[in-house]
């Protein structure tokens, strides 16, 4: 029989975390339900052991700190995360373990931004960001995601025990989709009725800092995935720079057989090299970036024998 995790990463969610593990246990009779609680002050975990969840501590702040130590500590054949603040609703929670224990996904996203976001959400600063942060990431790894930043998705056990968990933040969702797409899992998504946290529920993602966070993981990504994009977009700009210098002196040059403007020559020439730099730079990582993800494919193939072998004997 199929095993099912629900992993619900919290903080300070005393005023819903009952409702969220009662309403999950009721779509999901079958999975196991952990509450991983992340330093929280108001009786958060307490309050999850009295609901019947299986309640560990993540001691180091920050949702992708707990995400990690949710990936490495629960075994499952499929792992179900959502939040605790009761925005997302469990009845949407079958059908994306279904999708997952048949194999016809490796992750599946609950889309709320082809839903009731918009209308519920009351920070609009968030709305403009989720859609900024979507169409980035779009135009960037050329994908079609609706719903970047979901805290509600279904994985398989192949995804977690592959996916290397390296930020620290609420910007872990950005990693996880940009992962996914890379190394070419399967990602479904079902729209999901998004309803904004009940009064005196408080969110802890910050406007300004948490997306600064995510622009800098998407720019961080896109150098380490797309080199030679990145630093092939540099050399452009650089050579571009280096012939706007360049044209005057060689206007000169060959109307008087003169350079007064050697300054000018040097950035020119400095702009150019930098430029080849950028370009070979770029080149040279496009290859590794390959190599890595051919290696990735082959430890996922082996790591699959191994659990094959595992469930014969």
């Amino acid at each position: 029989m199929n095993s099912i995790a629900v992993l619900i990463p919290c903080y300070n969610e005393a005023k819903t975390i009952q409702k969220v593990i009662k309403d999950y246990r009721a779509v999901l009779p079958e999975a196991s339900i952990y509450v991983y609680d992340n330093n929280s002050t108001d009786g958060t975990a307490q309050l999850a052991a009295e609901a019947g969840a299986v309640v560990r501590h993540e001691y180091r702040q920050g949702k992708g700190n707990v995400i990690r130590s949710m990936f490495r500590e629960v075994e499952a054949d499929c792992y179900l995360m959502t939040d605790g603040d009761d925005t997302y609703p469990a009845e949407n929670a079958a059908e994306m373990v279904k999708l997952i224990l048949e194999k016809k996904a490796d992750i599946v996203n609950g889309d709320r931004l082809s839903s009731t976001y918009f209308e519920e959400n009351k920070r609009p600063f968030h709305n403009v960001g989720n859609v900024m942060v979507r169409d980035l990431i779009n135009r960037i790894f050329s994908t079609k995601v609706r719903d970047i930043m979901t805290g509600y998705r279904a994985f398989s056990r192949s995804f977690v025990k592959n996916f290397p968990v390296l930020s620290r933040g609420f910007e872990i969702e950005t990693e996880m989709t940009i992962y996914a797409v890379e190394h070419n899992f399967i990602i479904r998504e079902i729209p999901v009725a998004y309803r904004d946290r009940p009064s005196g529920s408080v969110s802890k993602l910050n406007t300004c800092s948490d997306g600064c966070r995510v622009l800098r993981t998407i720019f961080r990504l896109f150098r380490e995935y797309k080199p030679f994009a990145f630093f092939g977009s540099l050399a452009l700009a650089f050579l571009l720079f280096a012939v706007l210098c360049m044209i005057p002196v060689m206007h000169e040059f060959f109307a008087t057989g003169m350079v007064p403007r050697f300054p000018t020559l040097i950035v020119g020439v400095s702009l150019g090299v930098c430029a080849l730099l950028s370009f070979f730079s770029g080149l040279i990582l496009e290859v590794s970036v390959k190599q890595r993800i051919q290696m990735t494919e082959l430890l996922m193939n082996l790591y699959s024998e191994v659990k094959e072998d595992e469930v014969e004997k």
